[in-house]
């Protein structure tokens, strides 16, 4: 797969917004069948979309609330207070200089505009509700290659997008994929014709700029057979002292042969409610990875999955949670194997700082009838106080004697003798206690791309700081 190039992901890069007077959309507060049909009407949806919208929102208002897991954190959302739409009325601008003044100025502090000119093959910045920029490289639209808005994608290939929207994660898949389907707005739609291999990444950045606002994105990823893609996105709001939620969509399509890696650094301020489902579909041969990084937000619940649905298919989740003060990331991974000879790995490494938790909730499956398909499983948690706390929730359905499955999970405490070991060396005890975490997740971050390597170890560093004493 290709290797993208360094992302910025400084923690306080993120913290400021613009005032919000300017919006022309705002479906007001609360959610309700006539807020459904304000966020189609101003997207001028044919009856279709309506319908996928209403029957959506009559599956989000029937489902309970999830109560099996993380149900203490999830009762602290409000849904009737959150503002689902607010828009400034732009069209996706082709050139910086045409994007609102207030919203260019957010992306140039974020600092897009030059990974676009640095690395990028296209990117995509949505502010609020609606993309404000979407631009990709000509030579990639002379190979047919499409990356547009999910606005756009309905609208303008319709044939394409409507084939698989909402197949590979049904509206009845969950309470949040519901509400997504119900509100979605923005997000990204890629198509990659066959045989066709992105030599750069495509990126798309998500801001939330408004208070007591709900961000929902619906992303579509179509890799044709043969073609290969990096998609990498990056997620950032300011801090405020009410509650944010973020409850996005992503649908990936691995035809067969083909290979999608799907990076996500995710960098949310300690008020943001992030629960979002991710879920690919792998053909003959096809290869689907997810990489994913949860460091910021109140709440994470996120477990990206691949449906190995043809021979020899492969899935892949590489994943690093840190949890500080007031964090729960509740993240893992789920692979279906659905053809024989599919092979999944899932990595995952977690650190519990403070107060923080972490949760590791895994699902694999093999049925009986399926020969020769093997799974590796790693989950590791690392303890840096005594406050902090851990879980692993496995959940493993292997069926048939043709198939092997291997599962390891560990949880280790910070070693005092090793950190009294580096401080009689010269370092402090923050610094120790980074170097300690940096070995502990090394092993994982030389799985990620080469140029992620230094900026996770610079972040671990920043989680450090004031969390030792």
């Amino acid at each position: 797969m290709i290797k993208p190039s360094n992302i910025e992901i400084d923690r306080e890069k993120g913290n400021f917004h613009y005032p919000t007077s300017k919006y022309a959309f705002d479906a007001g507060v609360g959610l309700s069948e006539d807020v459904v049909k304000y966020i189609s009407g101003v997207k001028n949806e044919k009856d279709w979309i309506l319908d996928f919208r209403l029957k959506a929102h009559s599956i989000f208002e029937k489902k309970p609330m999830p109560t099996h897991w993380a149900s203490k954190d999830l009762e602290n959302i409000d849904f009737d207070v959150i503002r689902y739409y607010l828009a400034q009325g732009q069209q996706p601008s082709r050139t910086w200089d045409e994007v609102p003044d207030d919203i260019k100025n957010t992306f140039e502090r974020l600092g897009i505009p030059e990974q676009e000119r640095k690395f990028l093959a296209g990117v995509e910045a949505q502010f609020d509700s609606e993309a404000a920029y979407s631009r990709m490289k000509e030579d990639l639209e002379k190979e047919g290659v499409i990356f547009v808005g999910s606005t756009e994608g309905l609208r303008d290939y319709p044939e394409i997008f409507k084939k698989w929207f909402g197949k590979v994660i049904p509206s009845s898949d969950n309470k949040f994929s519901a509400l997504n389907s119900a509100v979605f707005s923005g997000g990204s739609f890629i198509y990659v014709p066959p045989g066709v291999k992105l030599a750069q990444p495509l990126q798309a950045y998500f801001r939330i700029n408004a208070e007591n606002f709900g961000q929902f994105e619906r992303t579509l990823i179509i890799a044709d057979e043969g073609s290969e893609i990096t998609y990498m996105e990056g997620c950032t709001a300011p801090k405020f002292e009410t509650s944010t939620l973020h409850s996005a969509v992503v649908e990936l399509v691995a035809l067969k042969g083909a290979k999608i890696q799907y990076i996500t650094v995710q960098n949310w301020s300690n008020n943001v409610f992030n629960l979002v489902t991710k879920r690919a579909m792998a053909e003959e041969e096809a290869e689907v990875r997810w990489i994913d990084c949860n460091i910021g937000s109140r709440l994470t619940m996120k477990y990206p999955g691949v449906i190995l649905r043809g021979r020899k298919a492969r899935g892949e989740v590489l994943s690093i949670a840190l949890a500080n003060d007031g964090q729960h990331q509740d993240t893992g991974a789920k692979m279906v194997h659905a053809a024989s000879e599919t092979t999944s790995n899932v990595i995952a490494k977690s650190v519990s700082i403070g107060e923080g938790r972490s949760s590791y909730r895994g699902l694999v499956q093999i049925p009986g009838h399926l020969e020769h398909c093997k799974n590796n499983t790693e989950c590791d948690a690392l303890l840096i106080n005594s406050d902090s706390q851990t879980d692993t929730y496995p959940a493993i359905a292997i069926q048939g004697s043709e198939n092997s499955v291997q599962h390891e999970a560990s949880v280790s405490k910070v070693s005092a003798e090793q950190i009294f070991y580096m401080q009689q060396r010269g370092l402090n005890q923050a610094e120790a206690m980074s170097l300690y975490v940096n070995g502990f997740v090394n092993d994982l971050i030389r799985e990620f791309p080469m140029e992620y390597s230094v900026e996770l170890k610079r972040l671990i560093d920043l989680e450090m700081e004031g969390s030792v004493g």
